[in-house]
């Protein structure tokens, strides 16, 4: 028997549900045990998540109920790990990545560049905020917090136009037909791992291991690692504006990165292209890119330790 543990939204649950099934399909006769644990961040979902105490809200929980052996194996959407896990535990697996773009769902099926002047935009991410002001300085953004049903009857509720959200947890739930336009990467660099389901485990259980290693995603695992080296060497946070995001050809990676102020007005992206046998090589290449073109003064100016905790 496996206890996996899962945060408890309809979300993490539909997600945690994905693990199970691949797992029975790999080990027939394996009992998967699905153990919803309440984080800090479901606590504090009317607050501001980078005011909370950011995305490492999400995954607490779990890992403490990991370390005690409450739970074998843990399932988390890959964008809200920290870039560093807690001592003694590793990343297991990284299961297909879904559609990892954002997606708009606007009141009127309005396209982004058809939104009217000032039109308000609601969204919990930094990330996004900065990138839809870069491209539009007139938008006003509403902060949202919630699960994905109470964010899409937001819109209904309250005075605004669209809301942004991930375009993979809207398929996974079959909402997919709200979605109005999926934001491409050259206006809305999705989140580092979006779209990605993470695995995470003890680093001595080794029986586990080598369960969950059947549900591992070659070129996800390889573009999803360049992506987290980049948020490593920059010591990235949901208080700081940084996107990446990568895509394999053959057996070249491609990865494109963007660093921001908190009001949009200034951006430095850059993309390069690395082997995909050595992914965090590109990832760390892509930050020293960017600090070098101007990113490192960005960064300085929102926390001077950033860089630092980086190296």
């Amino acid at each position: 028997m496996l206890k996996l543990g899962t945060r408890g939204s309809p979300l993490a649950l539909c997600q945690a549900g994905l693990v199970s099934e691949g797992l029975s399909r790999q080990w027939p006769g394996l009992q998967v045990v699905i153990v919803p644990i309440q984080t800090s961040g479901d606590k504090f979902l009317g607050a501001v998540l980078s005011q909370a105490g950011g995305k490492g809200l999400f995954v607490k929980e779990l890992e403490e109920a990991l370390l005690d052996s409450r739970i074998d194996l843990a399932v988390h959407s890959l964008k809200d790990l920290p870039a560093e896990l807690a001592p003694g535990l590793r990343e297991g697996a990284v299961m297909c990545r879904e559609n990892p773009l954002d997606a708009l769902i606007a009141r009127n099926g309005l396209r982004f560049t058809e939104l009217p002047h000032g039109a308000r935009i609601g969204t919990s991410s930094l990330r996004r905020q900065v990138q839809l002001l870069h491209r539009r300085q007139d938008l006003q953004i509403v902060p949202l917090r919630g699960n994905v049903g109470t964010r899409l009857k937001k819109l209904e509720t309250l005075d605004i136009e669209a809301v942004v959200l991930a375009a993979a947890g809207l398929i996974r739930l079959g909402l997919q037909d709200r979605i109005t336009e999926c934001l491409q990467p050259d206006l809305c660099l999705p989140a580092i791992g979006q779209g990605a389901l993470a695995i995470e485990i003890r680093e001595d259980d080794q029986r586990v291991a080598d369960l969950i290693e059947t549900l591992n995603h070659r070129e996800t695992r390889q573009v999803t690692m360049a992506e987290r080296a980049f948020l490593r060497r920059l010591g990235g946070s949901c208080v700081t504006p940084i996107a990446a995001f990568g895509h394999i050809e053959g057996t070249t990676l491609g990865l494109t990165g963007m660093v921001a102020s908190l009001d949009g007005k200034r951006m430095v992206r850059q993309a390069i292209r690395g082997e995909t046998s050595a992914p965090e090589q590109a990832g760390q290449a892509l930050a020293e890119a960017l600090l070098a073109a101007g990113a490192e003064e960005i960064l300085r100016e929102i926390d001077p330790q950033l860089l630092e905790r980086g190296k």
